[in-house]
């Protein structure tokens, strides 16, 4: 009984400890929340602006000529996955991941310090990834594409649907789709739609890329904080229980005390 007793207050003690673990880190994901999705907030609105560009250049039947709209019937892939950079944060990573099984030949740029771990490549952390390194890094995927070291790319990102969902997907970059609109008759293009077609591309890779990495970051701080909140609730049950033990436990022992006692008195 002795040992049951102290068995479960060490139980007790390492829930206890967790509690406090996952309160402060629910605290700290709830304070990066709004700085995150105000981040996300205007990576879309840019990426935005640039993709509309994108598809009033593409509506031109003249840019159908572009290097970057040429279909190719190779099938190396080349993808940017973005992960989180820390764990314990629910599904988020393994979403990711389970996606990537689709993918299993495919050359991987990574971003994220999870990524980066079940990826080789440079290690690039997902909160501190900046515009300068996506704008290199779009330069290098254009000049790639270009030289025939892969025929499509896309980015294997997060989508922030709310606090409590978040899904993982892929979207194919290149090459590019013709657009459905109509040509502006009113946009007048110089020198020429396909020669600014092709100068803004590396613009508009880096642009998604940057505006992917906060969605995604805002994703991982969502999903931490309802995470730790479920983590926070478990561990409180748990503690019910056990405490219930302890007492149970506790009670068993004096009685059996008494008993002896009593028993001993009467001899």
């Amino acid at each position: 009984m002795g040992a049951d007793i102290k068995q479960l207050r060490t139980r007790i003690k390492s829930v206890n400890s967790t509690l406090h673990l996952t309160k402060a880190m629910g605290l700290v994901a709830s304070s990066k929340i709004r700085k995150a999705t105000e981040a996300m907030l205007k990576g879309q609105e840019y990426s935005s602006a640039l993709i509309e560009t994108v598809d009033e250049l593409s509506s031109y039947e003249e840019c159908r000529k572009s290097p970057y709209m040429k279909e190719r019937e190779g099938g190396k892939i080349c993808l940017v996955v973005i992960a989180g950079d820390r764990g314990l944060a629910g599904g988020y990573n393994a979403n990711v991941f389970r996606l990537m099984r689709n993918f299993p030949d495919a050359m991987v740029i990574p971003i994220g310090k999870r990524a980066c771990e079940r990826f080789s490549g440079e290690l690039l952390y997902a909160e501190k990834f900046s515009y300068s390194l996506a704008k290199e890094m779009a330069e290098d995927i254009c000049r790639g594409f270009l030289n025939g070291e892969f025929d499509r790319f896309g980015i294997v990102a997060t989508k922030y649907n709310s606090l409590m969902s978040q899904d993982a997907y892929v979207k194919w970059i290149l090459p590019l789709q013709k657009s459905e609109k109509k040509a502006s008759s009113s946009a007048i293009f110089e020198p020429d739609e396909i020669t600014v077609l092709n100068a803004v591309i590396p613009e508009y890779i880096a642009g998604i890329i940057i505006s992917s990495v906060k969605e995604s970051f805002a994703c991982e701080v969502a999903a931490r904080r309802v995470a730790m909140d479920s983590a926070g609730k478990n561990a409180k049950e748990m503690l019910d229980d056990l405490g219930l033990q302890y007492n149970r436990a506790r009670q068993g022992a004096i009685t059996q005390e008494i008993t002896e006692i009593v028993a001993g008195s009467e001899a």
